[in-house]
């Protein structure tokens, strides 16, 4: 896992992911007290930065490993970018998905062509469903981001955010990212060490499930105690991965915590000034920069938007606040 493995997978997704841009409002900025830039990656193929690194991990099998099908874990953002991704190489995908996961996520998830498994999150193991029907079946079980080729994949998001900042002239930074189990995280710090050393990544969790905020502290991995029970559903493991947790060690500052309530303040934000629609899990490293400017320094920031794929139910809860 390193910088030319991203740089190799950048070549291999050129014309496949989108590349998003970097937005500003004045109003964003305003509330944080110095320039905001967002990469929506809400934007992206299937609504989230996963489509990245689920094509790239597909991209690198070899075709008669990738024909025999691939089966993926995930709450629904890898769900659907390993769907996808299947679908445009002409394979099948098994996703083992949690049963409270929303349910757009899980229809879109099928409407990709994946086939979905249900599971309880809080008395079975992902891990351990995906493992066995991946044997029983003959299936690559693509990672959700404890796997070199989707950091990697993860990590072009990186080389873009690099590219457009020197374009724009912010020279230093602090890039906020969503953190759940890194994947991101780790593929961004590897980018900008190699490409924009003068600007570092930092993670954006919401409380109670701030593991990798906690870790950083800790200087070793610490866990979660509960596995469910924020709204920030895309964002909620167990702990960082085993790979991804030593590039952000290394290469990270500290962790920043929002609460749920300030997740939806932010979606509210990003779709009155930007016309941007956020989930929770995906709007809380823009929450970071709005709510907790005095844990900022600098005259810019810039954040990741992950994921846009919310229910309407949850989008009206936020929007309705202002």
């Amino acid at each position: 896992m390193n910088i030319d493995m991203i740089r190799a997978a950048a070549k291999r997704l050129e014309g496949h992911a989108l590349r998003t841009p970097l937005l500003n409002s004045g109003f964003l900025d305003e509330i944080s007290g110095r320039r905001v830039w967002i990469k929506p990656e809400c934007l992206q193929h299937t609504g989230s930065f996963k489509f990245r690194g689920a094509y790239s991990a597909l991209s690198a099998l070899d075709p008669e490993t990738r024909a025999k099908g691939v089966i993926a874990f995930s709450s629904g953002n890898h769900a659907q970018g390993v769907a996808l991704a299947a679908k445009m190489h002409g394979t099948s995908a098994v996703i083992v998905m949690p049963s409270d996961a929303p349910q757009l996520k899980i229809r879109n998830t099928q409407a990709y062509g994946g086939e979905v498994i249900l599971y309880d999150r809080d008395t079975e193991s992902r891990d351990e469903i995906g493992e066995r029907l991946g044997a029983e079946r003959g299936l690559t079980l693509i990672k959700p981001f404890d796997e070199p080729q989707v950091i990697a994949g993860q990590g072009t998001c990186g080389l873009e955010i690099a590219t457009d900042a020197n374009a724009l002239g912010i020279r230093e930074a602090d890039v906020i990212v969503c953190c759940g189990g890194g994947g991101l995280t780790a593929g961004i710090a590897l980018a900008l060490e190699a490409d924009a050393p003068t600007l570092r990544a930092r993670t954006a969790e919401p409380q109670h499930f701030d593991d990798v905020a906690r870790s950083l502290l800790a200087g070793k991995i610490q866990r979660n105690s509960a596995t469910s029970g924020s709204i920030c559903d895309a964002i909620v493991t167990p702990q960082p991965g085993d790979l991804t947790w030593p590039v952000i060690n290394r290469l990270c500052g500290a962790g920043l915590v929002v609460s749920d309530d300030e997740a939806l303040g932010a979606m509210a934000q990003a779709f009155l000034r930007l016309k941007l629609v956020a989930e929770p899990g995906g709007a809380v490293a823009l929450a970071a920069a709005l709510f907790r400017r005095d844990q900022i320094q600098g005259d810019d920031v810039i954040v990741v938007i992950s994921g846009g794929n919310v229910d309407p139910a949850m989008f009206t809860r936020a929007v309705e606040r202002v």
